[in-house]
């Protein structure tokens, strides 16, 4: 979008927050880049300069605008719809790839050469892999200088600087201030437990409808892994460097996040994982657009707008879950799922509720007698076949996966069906395309509504709904009484 000039003005001149993440301006007359949405008065046309990246407008020597601070607006929502090499590449360095193995570990995830990466990231976002995971890093740097009062050298240390020097270079070049006097901006920030106790506010595009959100989160939470409590949803997450604990709740303008890690480097992983859990970077008014167009749709769309597909924060436990789920109650699931994560799941420490336990990765759950688990045969051979894919490497459902080799290697698997498949590709894999025309809830909200009810006819139906057709999924759960449709109280 940051080609077509014209646009990318008019968007700037409206201050439309809803083109947040998808470009960045650059005033030349002032040397800082912003936000479409800034607050601030509108530069002239003819002193605006756009880029696709945060990092492209700081590689070219722009800073951060301490208005509307763009690094903290919402990201792209191209990244989440999109399976090529770019949209896989981005959410592996939203996921820390990077910083954990460099660009040559990136393009082995990918399975292509570090060249092939570095030239597609800078044709498209005008800048590659490390630049890119710099102005993540500095993102992660000013929410740890302006959020806690660690000392700084801690703060470079969390944020994944390999040197101080380098932490203090990057704050004044991307943001034109030194870090105390980042800090000073807006006080002494908050003292930081041993623990690693931080409070966040996650921004989205409006609107968003967090009923089926957290309601489907909750309903089918797995005891000692996940809980709503005083508000807000809660879970255990499994973090490269240590366990943590996340408490998300939603809010008229933002989630509020509190993160409990233990280890402050994992922070930046963290918020990506929440974000891509709650769909944050999704485009509602996109979506909402094409699904309106449907007359036997826009009653739903008009009612509750802006229903985002509910993810995960890890793919192979979905995926195992999925198959605890089939052909059972809710109840049933999460009582399987429960007793995996009693008897495999490592445990931690929840001071303030009743967390008890992490989900079991694949490797713990590779050697567990098929005998123990209380499953029809069939079923035992489905967990068990998968496990060992998950474990073994075969099978890859992480945030840089291929959607449809994900989605074959799944479906040549004992026992998984188009219901399977489409419901891990839909809430592990995150495309926004899945579709389960086989689900009960779905074929009973087809009939209700005056839509085709056979899996044929209302696949043939939901043509008209692609790329879309996970949020119209949302919008047809919607119409029944269960529980994944009600925001607790």
């Amino acid at each position: 979008m940051h080609h077509d000039f014209e646009r990318c003005v008019r968007a700037v001149q409206s201050k439309d927050t809803r083109f947040d993440g998808w470009f960045f301006t650059a005033v030349v007359t002032t040397g800082i880049y912003c936000r479409p949405g800034c607050p601030a008065v509108p530069p002239k046309p003819e002193n605006m300069t756009f880029y696709p990246s945060a990092a492209a407008a700081q590689q070219a020597g722009f800073r951060a605008c301490k208005r509307c601070r763009p690094d903290a607006s919402p990201g792209s929502p191209q990244w989440n719809e999109r399976a090529d090499l770019v949209a896989r590449a981005m959410r592996l360095i939203a996921d820390g790839v990077v910083d954990r193995a460099g660009v040559p570990g990136l393009a082995a995830r990918l399975g292509y050469s570090t060249r092939q990466i570095e030239r597609q990231l800078r044709a498209e976002l005008g800048a590659g892999p490390l630049a890119l995971a710099r102005a993540q890093r500095a993102q992660t740097a000013r929410l740890l200088i302006e959020t806690t009062s660690l000392p700084m050298g801690e703060v470079a240390f969390a944020a994944g600087f390999a040197s101080i020097r380098a932490f203090n270079d990057t704050v004044r070049e991307v943001f034109g201030l030194t870090p105390s006097e980042l800090r000073s901006r807006v006080g002494r920030g908050a003292a930081a437990e041993a623990s690693g106790v931080l409070s966040l506010r996650l921004p989205f595009r409006a609107p968003l409808c967090p009923d089926n959100l957290f309601g489907h989160l909750v309903a089918t939470a797995v005891p000692g892994v996940e809980e709503w409590r005083d508000g807000a949803y809660r879970r255990t997450l499994r973090l490269p460097h240590g366990p943590g604990i996340v408490a998300l709740r939603p809010l008229p303008d933002h989630i509020a996040c509190q993160l409990t890690l233990t280890d402050l480097r994992d922070l930046s992983i963290a918020i990506a994982r929440c974000r891509w859990l709650l769909d944050l970077d999704a485009d509602p008014v996109a979506v909402d657009d094409l699904l309106r167009a449907d007359p036997l749709l826009a009653p739903l769309v008009l009612k509750e707008p802006g229903r985002r597909v509910p993810r995960t924060v890890d793919g192979p436990e979905f995926a195992v879950r999925a198959v605890l789920g089939q052909q059972v109650s809710t109840a049933a699931a999460r009582t399987h799922a429960a007793r995996l994560v009693t008897a495999h799941g490592d445990p931690v420490a929840d001071k303030a509720g009743g967390l008890t336990h992490l989900f079991p990765e694949p490797a713990a759950l590779a050697g567990l007698d098929p005998e123990t688990l209380a499953l029809p045969r069939a079923r035992r051979t489905t967990l068990t076949t998968l496990v060992a894919a998950l474990a073994g490497g075969d099978l890859d459902l992480s945030a840089g996966s291929d959607w449809q080799r994900a989605r074959a290697q799944l479906a040549a698997l004992p026992g998984f069906g188009p219901w399977t498949v489409e419901t891990i590709a839909m809430r592990a894999l995150g495309d926004p395309d899945a579709f389960i025309p086989t689900d009960l809830g779905i074929r009973r909200a087809a009939t209700q509504l005056g839509l085709p009810d056979t899996p044929v006819a209302l696949t043939a139906h939901a043509a008209a709904w692609r790329p879309w057709r996970a949020y119209a999924v949302q919008y047809l759960w919607a119409t029944g009484d269960h529980p994944i449709n009600l925001l607790p109280a």
